[in-house]
């Protein structure tokens, strides 16, 4: 058994190189919601020197509000803002001799595009037209990654170790109740749960089918290193390789 364990970089954390030596792919800020052309340069420095997969983390653009603002943009601007954004570090990743291989929405653009088939497909086609090699990340059993298949990208289904999950497969909403995890063997327990039992239990106390395909990790919690540590350990004991 094996399983991506993935993170977000080039978002001002502290221990974004340490962490990226315990995760298999890197989601990299491209500018809207944080990051700029030296961050960039940088993680994609520590990609290549790490042997982390390294994919663009295109954001709506809402760098105030660190790209978690909901916004109803025209399905064709929605296409062109993630375009450029992939655009622009696939030219970056190129200088630095790597390739990109993913590309994971970030914050209320993922959430949005979970449930929205047009804003979904706007993503997709952008993704695709792109470079139609690159893997779309979306929630597990989400409307992105249905929409995604439609229009012929390979996709990776993702979970989320320390997030509440709703009976619908969702995740509670940020600000709800339930909707972060703080204990740090629940979140544990609930990683495990998904990956090798293929099933999270909801905040309602139902269980949930779910198809992990990646683990995300957040980096900017205060104990986001000692948990990825800690996590890693988990999967070695369970007999999970980790590999993007």
């Amino acid at each position: 058994m094996q399983i991506d364990v993935n993170a977000d970089l080039g978002e001002g954390a502290d221990c974004e190189e340490a962490l990226l030596q315990l995760v298999s792919s890197a989601n990299i800020a491209c500018g809207y919601h944080a990051g700029d052309a030296h961050t960039m340069r940088q993680s994609l420095r520590w990609a290549r020197q790490y042997g982390v997969a390294a994919g663009a983390h295109p954001s709506f653009p809402d760098r105030e509000n660190f790209g978690r603002t909901r916004m109803s943009l025209p399905p064709e601007q929605v296409y062109a803002l993630v375009r450029e954004q992939i655009d622009t570090l696939a030219a970056l990743a190129a200088e630095t001799g790597i390739s990109l291989r993913h590309v994971k929405p970030h914050g209320m653009l993922y959430n949005q595009s979970a449930e929205d088939p047009a804003l979904a497909a706007a993503i997709a086609r952008a993704v695709r037209d792109s470079d139609p090699q690159l893997v779309l990340v979306g929630l597990a059993g989400s409307v992105s990654v249905q929409v995604a298949r439609q229009l012929g990208l390979t996709t990776c289904e993702e979970v989320f170790a320390d997030r509440g999950y709703q009976a619908s497969g969702a995740l509670v909403p940020r600000g709800a109740p339930g909707a972060i995890i703080e204990e740090a063997e629940r979140a544990i327990d609930q990683t495990l749960s998904m990956v090798c039992d293929g099933r999270v239990r909801a905040v309602n106390g139902e269980w949930v089918r779910v198809n992990a395909q990646s683990v995300c990790l957040h980096g900017d919690g205060a104990h986001a290193l000692e948990f990825a540590r800690r996590l890693r350990a988990a999967f070695t004991a369970a007999g999970v390789a980790v590999h993007a």
